[in-house]
């Protein structure tokens, strides 16, 4: 077998990348599994930051402007182009019908998959069942909105975008009394003690939500081959199975739904899944032991065979 081409100092491995705070703290930790992986010299990674256009637009909700793909769009036209290598994505924001143009070549290690509440001060809580009655609660995804609405309906969901500093500066300045973040990007940025861990069986996490995923030309095959080394393969098994039962869903980001495979102590993949209505009021879950898959898309169609009409409709349409 031939080797691989390895980068040089003359000829880097250029990494793209949104240019957010958490987007560089991820291609750092992508840089750094590279260089681990290939003992390459840091000269021999170059990171390419970009914005992309769901950082430029704070004022709507994701879905009333183009979807997940406004997180993706500037990274595809450079890797399309040449002018990056790879493209490295949290990859519950990015679609699940991709381009074939690309391949989804490697994923690190997947970090906590769960949601933290963080408080504006003057507010306790611990989790959102103990919120104040009324309490403004800021968040920008259908999901986390229609599990708050069916956990406590008195809970007011008013639209909170942009990136973990943004949210947060927002809160502070009393935009809401609280908000969910995901544990794995304050872990990232070294956020150690902000907010509260979420029970997963309170509020179950987005499909991929903790995930890293790195991705190539699909015709690159030395670029693949250099990935191949840093894929976390018990992550990306569990990942394929949540966006498997996200593509036999329908739905798109609109779509209130919750998704999480995660490995049990006898070694099989168990999948949970639920499924709202926009309000919460109406919800199905079920979950199954998958092996490849053909059982996330089984567990996909039997939900919606279970769901009521004001939650099929979400996924169906």
């Amino acid at each position: 077998m031939a080797s691989i081409p390895l980068p040089t100092p003359a000829n880097p491995l250029r990494i793209g990348t949104r240019a957010s705070p958490l987007a560089m703290a991820q291609a750092h930790l992508a840089a750094a599994a590279l260089a681990k992986a290939h003992d390459l010299a840091p000269e021999a990674l170059e990171i390419v930051p970009m914005t992309a256009t769901g950082d430029r637009i704070q004022d709507r909700a994701l879905a009333e402007v183009g979807g997940k793909a406004l997180w993706t769009r500037e990274l595809d036209a450079a890797l399309d182009a040449g002018a990056i290598d790879m493209a490295v994505h949290s990859l519950k924001d990015v679609e699940t019908l991709r381009d074939p143009r690309f391949a989804l070549g490697a994923m690190l290690e997947r970090a906590d998959p769960r949601d933290r509440l963080v408080l504006r001060e003057g507010v306790e809580a611990t989790t959102i069942a103990d919120l104040p009655r009324g309490a403004r609660l800021g968040t920008s995804s259908p999901r986390r909105a229609a599990q708050v609405k069916r956990i406590r309906p008195d809970l007011v969901p008013v639209l909170l975008r942009g990136n973990v500093q943004t949210r947060l500066a927002k809160l502070a300045a009393g935009d809401a009394d609280a908000t969910l973040l995901a544990a794995a990007g304050l872990e990232r940025l070294a956020m150690h003690d902000i907010g509260r861990a979420q029970p997963i069986g309170l509020l179950l996490p987005a499909a991929s939500q903790g995930a890293i995923g790195i991705e190539a030309r699909a015709d690159d095959a030395a670029t693949l081959a250099l990935l191949a080394a840093v894929d976390h393969g018990p992550t990306h098994r569990a990942v394929m199975a949540e966006r498997a039962l996200l593509a036999a869903l329908g739905g798109d980001c609109r779509s209130p739904v919750a998704a999480h495979a995660h490995w049990r102590e006898d070694g099989s993949l168990r999948l949970d899944v639920e499924i709202y209505s926009e309000d919460g009021a109406e919800h199905v879950a079920g979950h199954a032991i998958v092996t490849g898959e053909a059982d996330a898309e089984a567990l996909a169609h039997r939900l919606l065979g279970d769901a009521p009409e004001a939650v099929r409709r979400l996924f169906t349409a």
